[in-house]
């Protein structure tokens, strides 16, 4: 269930499940907590500097900063992206066929400004117009396609980087508790803190793991597939028409390509 608002044609969607599934469980574990009467025995600076800071100097190491810092902005596209449906671009581009096919090419010029939401079919039908090859303009799409799926892979994988970090960096937390622990014996003060870093550091780096970012990456996977599901549907819509191929050709290819549930039947 998603709440959904209209931008510039294409559907802005704020994804409920991602917000529902990641407070909910946050909810039960701080009402477990809760009712355990000891709220603030959870709350370890130095634990959560080990977790979070060294989960993200690690991440850093492996990646760079700008990809990281990118990978943050993703994250929020997680819960409010643009949706589209493939069964509406894919009529959406046999609509535009069909009418450089009666009309001529040219007449697309006038729909270019409607293309804008959708960058990558704007393009394709612009360099339609100005007279690009059919096979030229699918091979510059297919690029500029295959970049932003590389760009989305990248930002999966330190998210997925952060999952296995953060627990390894609970274990090293627990490590230095234990010989915090052990190093000071003799003294009874220092045993508690020392527990407690060792114990809530693995607390820590288990829930970022599981609970944030293992399914922002499953998230962010799912979004980008079908991202380029209908971008592929842009791309052979644009290199037909630069082919001049009949639009009912077009819909069989469109109807190879998508799920069953979104074949569609545009000339019956």
């Amino acid at each position: 269930m998603a709440d959904e608002y209209e931008d510039g044609g294409a559907r802005t969607t704020m994804d409920i499940a991602t917000l529902v599934g990641i407070s909910c469980g946050f909810l039960m574990i701080v009402a477990a907590i809760v009712l355990g009467g000891s709220p603030g025995s959870f709350v370890n600076p130095p634990s959560i500097l080990i977790v979070i800071g060294g989960t993200l100097c690690v991440t850093i190491a492996c990646y760079s900063i700008p990809e990281v810092l990118r990978t943050f902005r993703v994250m929020l596209k997680t819960v409010i992206y643009k949706k589209r449906d493939p069964g509406a671009a894919a009529n959406q581009v046999l609509e535009i066929s069909d009418i450089a096919r009666r009309r001529g090419v040219l007449t697309l010029q006038g729909m270019l400004g409607e293309l804008e939401a959708e960058p990558l079919l704007h393009k394709g039908v612009a360099m339609v117009i100005d007279g690009t090859p059919g096979e030229e303009v699918e091979n510059i799409m297919r690029r500029d396609m295959q970049a932003t799926v590389s760009r989305h892979a990248r930002s999966s994988s330190v998210l997925r980087k952060m999952a296995e970090v953060s627990p390894a960096m609970g274990l090293i937390g627990t490590l230095i508790g234990l010989v915090q622990m052990l190093g000071n014996l003799d003294d009874p003060t220092s045993i508690g803190p020392s527990m407690a870093v060792a114990l809530l550091t693995t607390f820590y780096g288990a829930v970022l793991a599981n609970m944030v970012f293992t399914p922002l990456a499953s998230k962010l996977e799912r979004n980008s597939h079908e991202e380029a599901l209908v971008n592929n549907l842009y791309v052979m819509g644009a290199a037909s028409i630069g082919r001049q191929e009949n639009p009912r050709r077009l819909e069989m290819l469109l109807n190879s390509v998508l799920p069953p549930a979104k074949r569609v039947r545009y000339f019956d």
